[in-house]
């Protein structure tokens, strides 16, 4: 593979890839550079030498980046007879997206089913995908993330294309540059080896600026007295119009054969030969038709020779193409490409093909495709011949977009219609919080659209500013919104979720809110996650936290969408370290950031945050303080407190939790005060604590939960000295679910009965709070009441430090799994891994665990 001129550093990557997924340590690249600079020749010759690799190829096509999952139905086509061997919801998902079964297909299982699907065959892969550029946006996601997870596999993916793209940017990148003056004068040479003009010579390279695929069809096209002419386009344009030069002279029959042969992205010959009787073109053209082979495919001989040949034709040409296309096309089977197809045959606005693509944007929704809905919806706006149905298609056409991450599009598209209408406010609120850069607040938007909509639809514009709520918490501005929201219209009959959620808001009435939070596991919560889980902290409801963090959860699988997913597992995590149950907040830990890692998107940090708090260990947990960006800081402000709590560090601990009250941010500053009164009782600051101890008590008072209440006494406790208070504490939390407030207070109990002079009862607390925190792993907490016990006179039990601690998060979630009695392929389906991948990190625990078999790990109670 080093035939290619000036290209052996290129070629030497791409073997050595190859070389590595052979080896079981699979990979992915992207080759990148412009149009003509030889990528495809390097897909080529790679895919020619990969001796002992069975290859695989798929090509983006222009006119096919509006049709979900084509390329990688493309792609995957040789191997759906592996499809039985898959997981049934990863076999489910790959069906429903190559039009095999209907439904909605998952796109995150589509990319999980698609890493399933290339480890599946029992020799190396390599996966050859060019002109990526054009890829549909489903069939990206799902190469992108089968691209992250190869590691462990015999499989290798080479991308080309000539820019970047947003969902390969994680990819290592091979960089195609011209060749050198002395490379491409050897070029040249090679393909002119007679004498040659120097001064011409020289302008033609001065020309082709090192693009291969230029100098080439430089020297096929203008003949040696057009070589000195005065060119002056760009090199890949310059390829271009030499492809377009070849069709000077060609017959009309032939140049309109071209075009529809340009104009369709498949390659069917049968349906290439079908348009063209229906032109009336005889299959003879094809005789002389340049730039094109017409076999079991129809293939151009360059991406820029299609793209030439259909920019080359007239208006006229094209429609007839498109409108002949759209003919022979099979309106049961492909009703889509049908549509497409009688889209570019219209020459202005035409409704019946409108409503043909707003049923084609509806089957591509449902099929994962919001990126191809969002093509079909502009196009059918654009054909609407009608003012108000054209209006809707353009808002519908940008909700897709945005729903695709097409923001600038969607920003064009709204700046086009009218903005005195609410829906296109609602419409830039999310635009702007998909950009939120601080300087356009979301709210504003919604609050406009909220004012707009009262009126009419007061119901509607009443869960706007619930919205809005929501939206303020995430990105400022809420006692603005809370403002705002004073002006809603009132409800006629009785109230929703929504109405109480606002009402109560805007009264900052815990009485108005604590039915609907109560009730955890209501719709309401799927829509406003954040808002949720934020106000059952206001309240101190755990059983509240578990629910909505379990409902959404619950959602974000049911529905496939991983915006709440991740919401959702980190919520789980954080009522899980509240209930000491660190095994199972690790698990939800591992699986939001096997999302995250596998979508390319920033992991939810503050689960961890608390995490790492609760179980005290000074050096990692303020590793993790240090590597978080400033947008986290009033959650590590919390940790700290609690860290430096259990760390008996009253000063530090005291200075976090004064900073987190101080902010009153919804929620936390609630969850902080408990640390606020420990550390300010410790810091002998009486009047820091009282207050802090009556702002606690006042939010407790309304609920009739244990754990509020048990918190509320654990505080009263430590303010006013009352042991009444401190059994009260105890009794209250052994109750609930909250494991670590419930050995904290046996802790501060025993430390309390030390300070008086009662060792005989001290040490019961203290034993009690010891074991039971030992248990949790709670080992700051564990620490502090092993050094109360010793200063009783008795010494605390070792606890030896469990055998798991020295797991990675994400192999102890394994360990478990497995523990349970998970195969390694249903393992790697719940973490989005490849069952090799799975094997790998089951190696890496039996060796830290010494153990040498899976059955020997399920009788490990460290893990279970």
């Amino acid at each position: 593979m080093d035939t290619l001129l000036g290209r052996r550093d290129e070629t030497s990557r791409l073997r050595e890839l190859v070389d590595e997924a052979k080896a079981s340590r699979g990979g992915a690249v992207l080759v990148r550079g412009e149009p003509g600079i030889g990528k495809s020749a390097l897909l080529d010759e790679l895919a020619e030498s990969a001796d002992g690799t069975r290859v695989l190829r798929a090509v983006g096509a222009e006119f096919e980046t509006e049709l979900p999952y084509a390329a990688l139905h493309q792609l995957c086509l040789p191997l759906l007879d592996h499809l039985p061997a898959l997981p049934a919801p990863h076999r489910g998902a790959l069906r429903i997206a190559f039009g095999l079964e209907t439904g909605t297909p998952d796109p995150f299982l589509a990319g999980a089913a698609t890493l399933g699907l290339l480890t599946e065959p029992d020799e190396p892969l390599l996966c050859v995908i060019d002109d990526a550029q054009w890829l549909d946006h489903a069939s990206a996601r799902a190469l992108a993330f089968a691209s992250r997870r190869v590691g462990a596999e015999r499989v290798a993916l080479v991308f080309a294309a000539r820019e970047g793209r947003d969902v390969l940017d994680h990819l290592p990148v091979v960089d195609v540059r011209p060749l050198s003056g002395t490379q491409a004068r050897e070029l040249l040479t090679r393909e002119i080896p007679a004498p040659l003009d120097e001064r011409v010579r020289d302008r033609v390279l001065a020309e082709a600026r090192g693009n291969p695929l230029a100098l080439l069809e430089l020297t096929r096209t203008a003949g040696l007295t057009g070589l000195a002419g005065g060119f002056d386009l760009p090199a890949p344009a310059a390829a271009e119009r030499s492809f377009q030069a070849r069709l000077d002279g060609v017959a009309p029959q032939v140049r309109l054969l071209l075009t529809v042969a340009a104009a369709e992205p498949i390659g069917d010959p049968d349906l290439l030969w079908r348009a063209a009787a229906l032109l009336g073109i005889d299959e003879s053209a094809a005789v002389d038709a340049p730039l094109v082979e017409f076999g079991t495919r129809v293939r151009f001989a360059h991406p820029l020779a299609r793209s030439a040949v259909y920019r080359a034709a007239t208006d006229r040409q094209r429609r007839l193409a498109h409108d002949a296309l759209a003919r022979v096309s099979d309106r049961l089977t492909d009703p889509d490409r049908v549509a497409w197809h009688r889209a570019q045959a219209c020459a202005g606005p035409d409704e019946d093909v409108a409503a043909a693509l707003v049923d084609s944007a509806a089957r591509a929704s449902a099929r994962g495709g919001v990126a191809a809905a969002a093509a079909f919806l502009e196009r059918a706006a654009a054909l609407t011949p009608e003012a108000d149905p054209r209006f809707d298609r353009v808002l519908a056409a940008v909700a897709a977009k945005l729903s695709a991450g097409d923001f600038d599009v969607a920003a064009e598209l709204l700046s086009t219609v009218n903005p005195d209408d609410a829906r296109v406010d609602l419409l830039r609120g999310r635009l702007s919080f998909a950009r939120f850069r601080g300087d356009d607040l979301p709210t504003e938007h919604l609050l406009r659209a909220a004012a707009k909509l009262a009126a009419k639809e007061p119901e509607e514009a009443r869960t706007t500013y619930v919205d809005a709520i929501e939206m303020g918490i995430l990105t400022g501005g809420l006692r603005a919104v809370i403002e705002a929201a004073r002006s809603a219209p009132p409800v006629a009959g009785p109230p929703r979720s929504a109405d109480l959620i606002l009402d109560g808001m805007v009264a900052a009435d815990p009485e108005i809110l604590r039915p609907v939070v109560a009730a955890g596991g209501d719709d309401a919560w799927t829509r406003w996650p954040t808002l949720g889980f934020l106000l059952a902290l206001e309240l101190m409801d755990i059983d509240a936290q578990r629910a909505i963090a379990t409902r959404v959860t619950a959602f974000g699988r049911e529905s496939g969408s991983f915006h709440a997913l991740p919401i959702g597992l980190a919520m789980l995590a954080t009522v899980a370290t509240y209930s000491g149950d660190f095994g199972a907040a690790q698990e939800m830990i591992s699986e939001e950031e096997a999302i995250a890692e596998a979508t390319g998107a920033a992991p939810l940090v503050y689960p961890r945050l608390h995490l790492v708090a609760s179980r005290g260990r000074r050096a990692e947990a303020e590793e993790l303080f240090a590597a978080v960006g400033p947008h986290m800081t009033l959650s590590v402000q919390y940790a700290t407190a609690v860290l430096n709590n259990g760390l008996a560090d009253y000063p530090a601990a005291l200075r976090a939790a004064k900073a987190t009250v101080a902010t009153k941010d919804l929620g936390l500053a609630v969850l902080a005060l408990p640390e606020l009164v420990e550390a300010a009782v410790r810091c002998g600051e009486t009047e820091t604590a009282l207050a802090a101890y009556t702002s606690l008590r006042d939010r407790a008072r309304g609920g009739d939960h244990p754990w509020s209440r048990g918190i509320e006494a654990y505080a009263r406790a430590l303010v006013h000295d009352d042991e009444d208070a401190y059994r009260e504490a105890v009794s209250l939390l052994d109750k609930t679910s909250a494991a670590i407030h419930r050995g904290r207070a046996h802790l501060v109990y025993g430390e309390w009965l030390r300070r008086q002079g009662r060792r005989r009862d001290a040490r019961v607390e203290l034993r009690q709070a010891h074991d039971f925190l030992a248990a949790l792993g709670a080992e700051a907490f564990t620490a502090r009441a092993a050094a109360e016990l010793r200063a009783t006179g008795e010494q605390a039990r070792r606890r030896s430090t469990p055998t798991s601690d020295a797991l990675t998060v994400q192999e102890v979630h394994i360990a478990r799994l497995v523990a349970e009695g998970a195969t390694s392929k249903e393992v790697a389906a719940k973490l989005f891994l490849s069952p090799r991948t799975v094997d790998a990190h089951l190696r890496n625990i039996f060796r830290k665990l010494s153990i040498t078999s899976r059955r020997q790990l399920r009788d490990m109670p460290a893990i279970r």
